[in-house]
């Protein structure tokens, strides 16, 4: 449409790049400074009366600014290296360049490749997640279905989960009250609150008043009394279904008998945590993801007897937030952490047979991930896939194939980042991944203990078999009816597990890559791991 070309002209090229190829948005009193618009007013109407403009001249007939060719080549650099293989922002910024051309020459210029471009496989997975994001704002269970206003929420648990469910809730204007165990973790849990507050005002997020109102909206309590006015509970505690349970008994002694009961448990049946629950049709799952004040997802769970309005209030409350809220029936882990489970485990397969965590991660955040399967494990913590895994035991099918290193390491006290060791070794006050020899002996001793003959995997091996497994269970997610689409399944990992929007999420990757690469994959997968992988019916 031009834009392009107009930027540099109306901005200056330093704002066009800005804008045109790193996604930033410009404020009015920048765009004041620096000419692009004439006036800023209060009062709209006599400004109007009063206004001269500084120039007729149409930005079209305008001279770009003298290019810095340069500076622009380091821009340009930059760029590159921020998106992560995205083809996009760096065809923005050749088409900015061509603004040093004639207005007529450079529009040309930039219609033709926007028509080539638009045929790419990149412009076919942007518009998919682009649609995809407005379909499950609007699930078809709710298409009836109106929101209860909420004024008040009620958060229990006072930890990291918790604390960022409240600062996010404060943000947008609700009261908050945090219930915790006793006196001393609630004021531990006002101190974390007040220190997400707090940091949004160090970094310009929100001005003086905002900070104070919001630290006024917000109370603690070591009593279950303190959330008696509260129309909505989310309980944010361990992952134990007997504390769980617990909670919710309490709560429903409390609250109103009509106020919603939200868990965010990221594995567990809702279905047993709200057994015996008067009034059912109040409960659901509000799956926030950590941390619940930044990170846009939230996965919102049905059970079979959830009113559609609870699950309308729901989604008005992500709407709320700002964020991407995507409807999920019950299952293990859910839409995005059960596609999480069998990419680790793929990924673990491959460690057993040869390919080490470096190799693995490396492939993937070449193919545009923000990071590895090992490294992101290393973030979050090995022993929350652990506990996973024990709770799993006495399910898990004896002829599935199970490989002990992540336990190994758990057993050597190697959790993650916080504990300064996972699957790489992390130096104090530096949180960049470094190979760790004892992680690679203890893979290479499991493999010889295995009788397995270790092999070299190529990057395009981890990349089809990593990709074909989370597009397997994708599929599956979609056929058992969990997720509403494969767009849902597509949102979720972009927006809760760093998969590039510009490839389109799993679902979108696995019809670019086609049906043959993919059955190619699977096929390997299978007869490395046998009895280890049912394939979704699409895919069989």
């Amino acid at each position: 449409a031009g834009g392009t070309q107009r930027a540099p002209r109306l901005f200056g090229w330093a704002h066009a790049v800005d804008m045109a190829a790193g996604c930033k948005t410009v404020s009015a009193e920048d765009a004041l400074g620096v000419g692009a618009i004439d006036q800023i007013a209060d009062d709209l109407d006599a400004a109007a009366k009063s206004f001269v403009p500084k120039s007729m001249t149409p930005v079209s007939q305008r001279s770009a600014p003298p290019l810095d060719a340069a500076w622009m080549a380091a821009e340009a650099l930059k760029i590159e290296r921020q998106s992560k293989g995205a083809g996009g922002p760096s065809e923005n910024i050749d088409a900015l360049t061509w603004a040093t051309l004639p207005f007529v020459e450079g529009q040309k210029k930039e219609r033709a490749r926007h028509l080539e471009l638009r045929q790419s496989e990149e412009s076919r997975a942007l518009r998919h997640v682009f649609f995809s994001e407005r379909a499950v704002a609007r699930p078809a269970l709710i298409q009836n279905a109106g929101p209860r206003p909420l004024h008040q929420i009620a958060v229990v648990g006072g930890g990291l989960m918790g604390a960022g469910i409240a600062a996010a809730c404060l943000a947008v204007g609700y009261k908050v009250v945090l219930i915790e165990r006793s006196v001393e973790a609630a004021n531990g849990a006002r101190d974390r609150v007040s220190e997400l507050i707090g940091g949004a005002l160090r970094r310009g997020k929100i001005d003086q008043p905002r900070h104070d109102a919001q630290l006024a909206a917000f109370t603690v309590d070591s009593s279950y009394a303190g959330a008696a006015d509260a129309e909505l509970a989310i309980e944010a505690v361990f992952e134990d279904i007997a504390v769980k349970k617990d909670v919710f008994s309490a709560l429903a002694e409390t609250l109103p008998q009509d106020a919603i009961l939200a868990t965010n448990t990221s594995y567990l049946d809702p279905q047993d945590i709200f057994e015996g629950i008067v009034s059912p049709e109040r409960c659901l799952g509000l799956h926030f993801f950590s941390p619940a004040h930044i990170m846009r997802l939230m996965e919102i769970i049905h059970l079979p007897q959830t009113a559609e309005g609870t699950i309308a209030t729901g989604f008005n409350l992500a709407k709320r937030l700002r964020k991407v809220a995507v409807l999920s029936g019950i299952c293990d882990g859910f839409i995005g952490n059960r596609m999480l489970a069998a990419y680790r485990r793929a990924a673990e397969y491959m460690l057993a047979d040869g390919a080490l965590p470096q190799d693995i991660d490396a492939a993937m955040r070449g193919f545009g991930m923000a990071m590895g399967p090992f490294e992101a494990q290393d973030m979050s913590g090995l022993q929350i896939a652990e506990a996973n895994r024990r709770r799993q035991d006495a399910t898990r099918d004896i002829a599935e194939r199970y490989v002990t290193i992540s336990d190994e390491l758990c057993a050597l006290g190697r959790h993650g980042r916080r504990s300064g060791k996972g699957w790489y070794r992390y130096d104090v006050g530096d949180g960049k991944p470094r190979v760790d020899p004892e992680v690679t002996a203890v893979i290479e001793a499991y493999s010889e203990a295995q009788g397995i003959e270790r092999r070299t995997f190529s990057k395009r091996e981890i990349q089809d078999q990593l990709l074909a497994v989370l597009a397997n269970e994708g599929a599956q997610i979609v056929a058992e009816g969990i997720a509403e689409s494969e767009g849902a399944v597509d949102v979720v990992k972009i927006h809760g597990y760093g998969f590039p929007r510009w490839r389109g999420g799993p679902m979108q990757t696995a019809r670019a890559m086609g049906d043959a690469r993919i059955k190619s994959a699977l096929d390997a997968l299978s007869n490395a791991s046998p009895h280890s992988w049912n394939r979704a019916p699409g895919f069989r």
